[in-house]
């Protein structure tokens, strides 16, 4: 297994975060197989690219709320992280309370 659930929603409230707040966020290591998805479906694409954050952040984001790790961006650097049979990655975390 991968993940800890596949789910397709964000269950936490609106957090209203921007990428320069996301930025301000030090990231690190958390475990695959304690990640909540919010997307069933990936882009193939962004799977693909050699180079998949020239737009965005170099780290996924995380929203970690009621005890639970929710993956919000970043599904295809979590998936590549596990065909490269790595159990964790790097990740900005956001706690909600």
């Amino acid at each position: 297994m991968i993940f800890k659930r596949v789910g397709d929603t964000r269950p936490y409230p609106d957090h209203g975060y921007v990428q320069k707040q996301w930025a301000a966020i030090a990231p690190h290591q958390v475990r695959l197989d304690q990640l909540v998805t919010t997307k069933r479906t990936l882009d193939l694409e962004a799977l693909l690219e050699e180079d998949s954050t020239f737009y965005g952040d170099l780290f996924a984001h995380v929203v970690l709320w009621r005890g639970e790790l929710y993956l919000e961006d970043g599904l295809h650097r979590a998936l590549r992280a596990a065909l490269q049979q790595r159990q964790t990655m790097h990740a900005r975390v956001l706690e909600l309370r």
